[in-house]
């Protein structure tokens, strides 16, 4: 049986939607939360003050020490810390500037250092017993570039002195020219950027440096404590890992200690040459287990194998 709605039984439903509608809509939208996925992964405060004292402490040591070898009044202050896409750090870099990178051991990454060049001509005349005059912006000759690397390596000197608590190493490569710059990490990685003011009386200018993500990571995580505060895992789930850790390999060999060539050494070389050595014949050689120096030790013969004797455990390797 059909039943047919009156005009105002019809009203009376359309009134009613119309009651409820905004007050569902309302109730949706307070059940939705606005989320920028660009501010993932951010420094958060506590991390931020970490970093600012590890780099106040930087920017003091720099300024004693290269005040002393520049001899004149220098002051450097940090000026932002940041985690920013490297390509936005690419963009920041003046195209005349000297870019160097610097290996961060023992994770073996690469990070950029960014210099204004604003600042070597009176780094340079101070070196050169003037009184430290400013000049052009130009790009460098060969003997300031090697005055310019100089410098660039009592900074890392420095940071290696200041990042000691986080265990980190800042070794400098070469210099690195502009358009090779974006080859040493991805583009769109996000690094962890410090900036840098170096004030001198003459000139002022910025230090800059981008450290790639798994550095930031490891560096964050130390600095807040989070390394040391492991979670702990149930029993039996730490002995299957241990079970599968044990099963992992690792690249291991025994070599003898690093040596420098001359490059008229290393022109000559051919099938059936001797090179000789500059090492001591009872010199022992290294056992090392993915790149890392853990025994000093001889080679051996193990049947119709090499082997190796341990001799004495690396003090650095045991830590």
């Amino acid at each position: 049986m059909e039943k047919t709605l009156k005009q105002d039984e019809i009203d009376a439903l359309f009134q009613a939607a119309r009651a409820t509608t905004p007050e569902a809509g309302a109730q949706i939208k307070a059940r939705v939360l606005p989320y920028n996925f660009a501010a993932a992964g951010q420094i958060s405060t506590e991390q931020l003050r970490a970093i600012s004292m590890l780099n106040d402490l930087f920017a003091r040591n720099l300024t004693h020490n290269l005040s002393a070898w520049l001899r004149t009044r220098l002051q450097v202050n940090l000026v932002s810390a940041e985690q920013i896409p490297f390509n936005e750090f690419l963009l920041r870099i003046p195209e005349i500037s000297y870019i160097a990178s610097v290996r961060l051991e023992p994770l073996g990454a690469l990070s950029v250092l960014q210099l204004d060049l604003g600042m070597a001509p009176a780094m340079i005349d101070l070196l050169l017993g003037g009184e430290g005059q400013s000049g052009e912006l130009r790009e460098l000759t060969d003997i300031e570039e090697a005055i310019v690397a100089s410098v660039v390596e009592i900074i890392c000197r420095e940071l290696t002195t200041a990042w000691q608590t986080v265990g980190l190493s800042f070794n400098f490569e070469r210099r690195q020219m502009q358009t090779q710059t974006a080859r040493i990490m991805p583009v769109t990685e996000k690094t962890l950027c410090l900036s840098f003011e170096i004030r001198m009386q003459e000139s002022s200018g910025l230090l800059n440096l981008a450290f790639p993500a798994v550095v930031a990571n490891t560096i964050l995580r130390r600095l807040t404590g989070e390394w040391g505060g492991r979670r702990r895992h149930a029993g039996e789930t730490r002995r299957r890992m241990e079970q599968t850790v044990r099963k992992l390999s690792f690249g291991a060999a025994l070599q003898l200690p690093s040596v420098r060539m001359e490059a008229r050494d290393l022109e000559d070389l051919a099938v059936g040459k001797i090179v000789r050595l500059d090492l001591p014949v009872n010199r022992i050689s290294e056992f090392r287990v993915n790149g890392q120096k853990l025994f000093e030790a001889q080679p051996i013969r193990l049947g119709v194998h090499r082997g190796a004797r341990l001799e004495m455990e690396v003090e650095e390797a045991g830590k």
